[in-house]
């Protein structure tokens, strides 16, 4: 059916986004000549009908930047590059910045944290604030600083909103990351800090008190868990049992062969 539509009309439907297809003259036909489009298998549109304008297809808003290959063949600036890059969940909504690691790229002692807070998010840096003024004094308390002989990295490079706890899929999203800077880094010793960044490298859904007290593995190197110092700031009693924990993670690092000049 054909529309009779005065120029008023047309200026109306144009402001509202509708389009009007109109009639082609073709002599000696009754009717228009079927568009090139039906040759092509999609239907002809009729004289004079009213058609929507169709909004361009909306892109993914969350898709990873590169591949798990990708990522493993990366070294550490590209592999930095790629977490402030990073659009494969819904954290990177939130985050003011990533928060890729930091220390020392020679290190024997990786620190394993969970996911950035507010403080982290706001630096760029694991292990800020009180919680990261506890870490401090422990590693100070075995002659170690977070720059020099330590490198500190979270399982997380986002912050979670309202610091709620990592979701599966975060955390699987992130693993390749964590995972390339232990290849990079090939410490001595991980010292694995609070259930989750303990989960994601054991795969061990077991209690922190049932899996402290022995060296376990991941990849290769030796890993010793123990108390997040968040945690500790709340339980001051279990401050004991994360220095135990600290001389085992010594003890065992000592006990590594010397590996060649890297």
């Amino acid at each position: 059916m054909s529309l009779d539509l005065g120029s008023r009309q047309r200026a109306m439907l144009a402001e509202m986004g509708l389009r009007i297809f109109e009639p082609l003259p073709h002599p000696g036909m009754d009717t228009p000549p079927e568009p090139a489009r039906q040759a092509a298998g999609k239907p002809a549109l009729s004289a004079g009908v009213v058609q929507p304008i169709q909004p361009a297809p909306r892109e993914m808003a969350h898709e990873p930047v590169v591949s798990r290959a990708g990522i493993d063949l990366m070294e550490w600036d590209a592999l930095e590059k790629a977490v402030a890059s990073c659009r494969a969940c819904q954290l990177c909504d939130g985050r003011r910045n990533t928060v890729f690691g930091v220390g020392d790229r020679h290190a024997d002692w990786m620190i394993v944290g969970e996911a950035p807070g507010e403080n982290e998010d706001l630096q760029g840096e694991p292990f800020v604030g009180q919680a990261g003024k506890l870490l401090d004094n422990m590693l100070k308390a075995l002659g170690l600083d977070r720059h020099h002989k330590v490198y500190i990295a979270n399982v997380l490079k986002c912050r979670p909103p309202g610091n709620r706890n990592p979701e599966p899929q975060e955390v699987a999203q992130c693993e390749p990351f964590l995972r390339r800077q232990v290849e990079l880094l090939q410490p001595k010793i991980i010292l694995a800090m609070g259930r989750f960044a303990i989960q994601s490298l054991l795969g061990s859904p077991e209690p922190i008190g049932k899996l402290r007290g022995r060296a376990h593995q991941y990849m290769g190197v030796p890993v010793v868990v123990t108390y997040h110092p968040a945690y500790l700031l709340r339980n001051l009693a279990e401050k004991s049992k994360a220095w135990a924990d600290l001389c085992l993670a010594l003890e065992v690092m000592r006990a590594q062969p010397v590996a060649p000049a890297r």
